[in-house]
């Protein structure tokens, strides 16, 4: 049990389980009711199934719809296997359409289909038709509980309806406005509704300056929408302009978290199997990282292959200056470093869509320049240690200086260009870094060094 209340929330855990253990419900009860449902949901999954479906059953309707909504889907169809029939419904009928989406998609057919039948006919319509949709894309991640006003009604009959449908929408806070055809027209602000005259229609006080995302649209381009326009829900169209749903702010945050994961992860080599799978049993969790680990690590060990053959082809010439050799990790850590640093920035700024037009060619200027520059401070550096520490010729410390700064000059290239190609291409930028750079940039800085050995030591050696 992690987070800022680590300690206070280890405290609740064993007053809950003492409650339980003792039967008096009422205790309980009293307890739930003060805390907050995000911790509930952390508490509930500390406890056994039996602990479990004890406090679930202590809780009201609507505040143990927010626990199930926030729950893994796993845990979500087991405790709903324990409920009667009338308390499945109930819960379900107050949960969000979305998050029982979100769930269902986790589970198999069956199991989604025997949840489904707990809902109303035109919930289930609603369920099925959210679940068509990629879970990466806006229509995945939408709501149909929304509140859409049409151009004619009166600003009168509109707070009325809004009165009336209110308690079972998302968000009223913007209401969207459709035409006779049901394409998205307009919006207005729950303000703009209320302050105005009730004889006034709506299409006369609406924005008609509308944005919107596609159902097809990734939800990475969705957040970035939200986040520019800083709004608190977006419509979801489809090809035709007909509004399928909205997007709120609170499932956007759930997005940034879950694509910043997934980037942390590709940069590393990993994948987001283990830590989904982090409360599986251990044998799982190392099949997991095994499966995610090793394909990348081979990719870095056939790399790590390829440097060991451009060092075999120079062997005759460290065989007759050894303290070349001393060198090659010095050279190989600093422009795998420079080319990491490199490619995160680029691969941070494509994600955010800084990166489009003219700015592609600024990039790769900047991180050059940066290479150029910090290449030059570093080289200077190595220069003169490896001379004054190694007690090497000036010739060879230069050798070692020239040879830092193109290392460097060309691992901050590396690790710009390779994230905007693997973009172009229409591959994951992420999975350009760590692995695939680190092993670019050490055969490039090998090949630089023992380039420059041959041509400017030939003579010394």
């Amino acid at each position: 049990m992690q987070g800022l209340f680590e300690e206070e929330l280890k405290v609740l855990l064993e007053r809950v389980s003492h409650y339980i253990d003792q039967g008096d419900i009422p205790a309980l009860q009293s307890i739930v009711d003060n805390i907050h449902s995000a911790d509930l949901t952390e508490i509930i999954e500390e406890l056994d199934e039996t602990q479990r479906n004890i406090l679930i059953k202590a809780l009201d309707t609507e505040e143990a719809a927010e626990v199930l909504e926030d729950i893994d889907s796993e845990l979500f169809s087991e405790i709903l296997k324990a409920l009667t029939l009338r308390d499945k419904r109930e819960i379900l009928d107050e949960m969000s359409l979305d998050d029982i989406a979100d769930h269902l998609g986790e589970l198999d057919d069956k199991r989604s289909e025997e949840i489904i039948g707990f809902l109303d006919d035109e919930d289930q319509d609603d369920i099925r038709e959210l679940m068509i949709y990629d879970e990466d894309t806006a229509g995945g991640r939408m709501t149909t509980e929304f509140i859409s006003l049409e151009e004619e009604y009166s600003i009168e009959y509109a707070i009325e309806y809004l009165r009336d449908h209110a308690p079972d929408a998302e968000t009223i806070y913007y209401l969207f406005v459709i035409d006779e055809y049901e394409k998205l027209s307009g919006v207005v602000s729950l303000r703009d509704l209320i302050v105005a005259d009730p004889k006034d229609k709506v299409k006369d006080i609406m924005n008609t300056r509308v944005i919107s995302v596609n159902v097809s649209d990734d939800q990475e381009e969705v957040a970035r929408v939200v986040s520019k326009y800083d709004f608190l829900a977006v419509p979801v169209i489809d090809d035709f302009d007909h509004m399928k749903g909205i997007i709120t702010v609170d499932d956007i945050v759930d997005v940034l978290e879950e694509e910043a994961t997934e980037d942390i992860l590709k940069i590393a080599g990993a994948s987001e199997l283990e830590v989904e799978n982090y409360e599986e049993k251990m044998h799982i969790r190392i099949l997991n990282s095994l499966r995610s680990r090793l394909p990348w690590l081979i990719v870095t060990l056939f790399g790590g292959m390829l440097s060991a053959s451009i060092i075999k082809n120079y062997q005759s010439t460290l065989d007759s200056n050894a303290v070349l050799a001393i060198f090659i990790p010095i050279l190989a850590g600093m422009g795998g470093n420079i080319g990491t640093q490199s490619s995160t920035i680029t691969v941070r700024n494509i994600a955010i869509g800084n990166i489009s037009g003219i700015e592609v060619w600024k990039t790769i200027f900047h991180e050059m320049s940066v290479g150029l520059l910090v290449g030059l401070f570093c080289s200077g550096i190595a220069l003169v240690a490896s001379y004054l520490i190694y007690d090497v010729s000036p010739l060879l410390a230069v050798v070692v200086g020239l040879s830092m700064w193109a290392n460097m000059l060309a691992a901050s290239t590396i690790g710009t260009v390779v994230p905007l190609i693997f973009k172009k291409v229409g591959v994951d930028p992420a999975v350009a870094s760590a692995p695939f750079i680190t092993m670019t940039v050490d055969i490039t800085g090998l090949t630089i060094y023992f380039s420059l050995v041959i041509t400017l030591l030939n003579n010394m050696l």
